[in-house]
């Protein structure tokens, strides 16, 4: 297939960094600004569901959220890295250049290497994925407003002024609170739960990439451990949240469907399983001959089988 010009690969560059701006930026005003409006979410008079104690500010979690971004930012870019380079690295040594990328000239001057273009196409991938899975659980706090099951603790409701005299009273309005707003803000957002999110999405990612990528022998039983590990932490990481009274169950299961949504739609429909352009290009050319029309030849019959087909009509 022929090259791109040089304008338009750089204009698609252009716009691809204004799209992963975009997305920051959407993610700051939903992570830090007032830009939406929390859903406000009424409650039953003394409802079990809201009722469990206040486990602490989110420093005090078994999981913070400091270790959980570091996590999440930090260990997916080594692992990338690293196992980029051991590819490319290795491809060289055994001379396995089918299989390499090959490297792309970009303007007059410049050449980018494949294992520079994998590297940070896969991170830009991962990074943009991250952001997205920010937003999409933060749009579902906003729009929601599901009350965390320690609520109540936090909202301090004074029932004799509101006249809760039975358990059916339906309390709702901003008004019914007497505790602190920032507080209670944050127990106003808790669907689908962040954490269990983000521990997915970066789990799922590096477990495909791991699946996709390794193809070292000796790995057989090296790579399903190290995935199922990822896994784990992730799902831990869901069960805190509900062992902590920070999250409901139907939370944590929501964020974990969020998360592996886009995880798997990143990396099947948009990089393609982490293969090379080389292999998709060969992809797309099989697939066009594939389409091409075939010829049909008309059957031409030979004179030994015209006399083999009379001399079987005498003998009938």
């Amino acid at each position: 297939m022929p090259l791109l010009p040089a304008a338009l690969t750089s204009s698609m560059l252009y716009f691809q960094m204004v799209i992963m701006a975009g997305t920051v930026m959407l993610a700051y005003y939903f992570e830090y600004t007032d830009t939406f409006t929390v859903n406000v979410q009424g409650f039953f008079c003394h409802d079990s569901a809201y009722r469990k104690p206040y486990p602490g500010p989110e420093d005090s979690s078994a999981v913070p959220p400091v270790l959980l971004y570091s996590l999440a930012a930090g260990v997916p870019v080594l692992v990338i890295i690293v196992g980029e380079t051991a590819v490319f690295c290795l491809q060289l040594a055994t001379r396995d250049f089918e299989n390499q990328e090959k490297t792309i000239l970009t303007g007059d001057c410049c050449y980018i290497n494949p294992l520079v273009r994998r590297t940070v196409r896969f991170l830009g991938i991962y990074t943009f994925g991250l952001f997205a899975t920010d937003i999409f659980v933060n749009a579902g706090q906003v729009v929601t407003g599901n009350l965390a099951p320690h609520f109540l603790a936090l909202c301090k409701p004074n029932y004799t002024a509101l006249g809760c005299q039975q358990y059916t009273q339906f309390i709702s309005g901003e008004e019914a609170c007497t505790g602190n707003p920032d507080l209670i803000m944050r127990a106003r957002k808790t669907f689908p739960s962040k954490e269990a999110a983000l521990s997915v999405y970066a789990a799922m990612y590096l477990t495909m990439y791991i699946t996709n990528t390794i193809k070292a022998k000796g790995t057989r039983l090296a790579k399903p451990v190290l995935c199922l590990g990822l896994m784990c932490l992730a799902f831990l990481t869901g069960l805190n949240r509900v062992a902590e009274y920070r999250n409901h169950w139907s939370d944590v299961i929501a964020g974990f469907l969020v998360g592996i949504s886009i995880a798997v739609f990143l990396v099947v429909c948009v990089v393609n399983n982490f293969k090379g352009r080389q292999a998709e290009n060969e992809h797309i050319h099989m697939d066009n001959l594939a389409q091409m029309p075939t010829i049909s030849i008309p059957r031409v019959e030979s004179p030994l089988e015209k006399n083999h087909i009379t001399a079987f009509a005498e003998v009938t």
